[in-house]
């Protein structure tokens, strides 16, 4: 199968060495921005595969490899719900354990979008350029839906055309309601865009996503400078 040069795909194995593989890759990745410039800025992804990562990553032995004081959490997408309901992406993390790591407070970044999302959408922009001070993300952590969508940058929708803003609320027709989201400009500045696309129900659309194309949401993600990574189980994979 022809694969995109803008997208690489990666198939470590079942979906146990998969996460495995995940979970060495954002170690990795957090060992290298810090010693590079002595801190990880990363932005979270929702999503059953995100969550088991962040459960092994705050589990020993894993826990004591990251410098988490050196660590700032932000989030790709967020719902417009409450951080305490359990459809936040936000939620999501602090529970699977990243609330018991000792990250400063001041460096766990959530997407405030449950009121005036818009507003919110502004607000989270600016926090992103004064924390980051013009550097790109280290990492930004997307997943991929059956329909070809990321983040919540969503098939027909406003957000897919933003081509300066970082952040923007986004209204999902086919859900009926907002949704807080980086945007292309933001996501493809990022050193490292890593997919993660595990189980079989993954497989039509992920083999679709990684041919020559541009026509769903996450083909438009990866540049020839910096490919968005796909890591898949086998499950996932498409046929050779």
């Amino acid at each position: 199968m022809l694969i995109d040069p803008k997208r690489k795909l990666v198939v470590p194995g079942d979906y146990s060495v998969t996460v495995a593989f995940c979970s060495t890759h954002f170690l990795k990745a957090a060992e290298d921005a810090i010693q590079d410039h002595g801190a990880f800025f990363v932005a979270l992804s929702g999503g059953s595969t995100p969550k088991t990562l962040f459960e092994r990553l705050t589990a020993p032995p894993y826990d004591k490899k990251i410098n988490w004081q050196k660590v700032h959490l932000f989030w790709s997408d967020e719902r417009s719900v409450s951080p305490t309901d359990p459809e936040s992406n936000y939620h999501m993390a602090m529970q699977a354990g990243l609330a018991k790591m000792p990250i400063p407070h001041n460096q766990i970044h959530r997407m405030c979008a449950e009121v005036e999302i818009e507003k919110n959408a502004e607000l989270y922009e600016k926090t992103i350029e004064a924390v980051l001070q013009k550097r790109p993300f280290d990492m930004i952590m997307l997943g991929m839906g059956e329909d070809g969508h990321t983040a919540s940058l969503f098939p027909s929708t406003e957000g897919l055309k933003e081509t300066k803003r970082l952040v923007v609320a986004n209204f999902i027709p086919q859900k009926n309601t907002w949704r807080m989201t980086l945007t292309y400009p933001c996501i493809n500045a990022a050193h490292i865009t890593v997919f993660y696309v595990l189980g079989a129900s993954k497989k039509e659309m992920l083999t679709k996503v990684l041919q020559p194309g541009t026509e769903l949401p996450s083909q438009r993600v990866g540049t020839k400078e910096h490919p968005a990574l796909f890591i898949a189980d086998e499950a996932a994979a498409p046929s050779s």
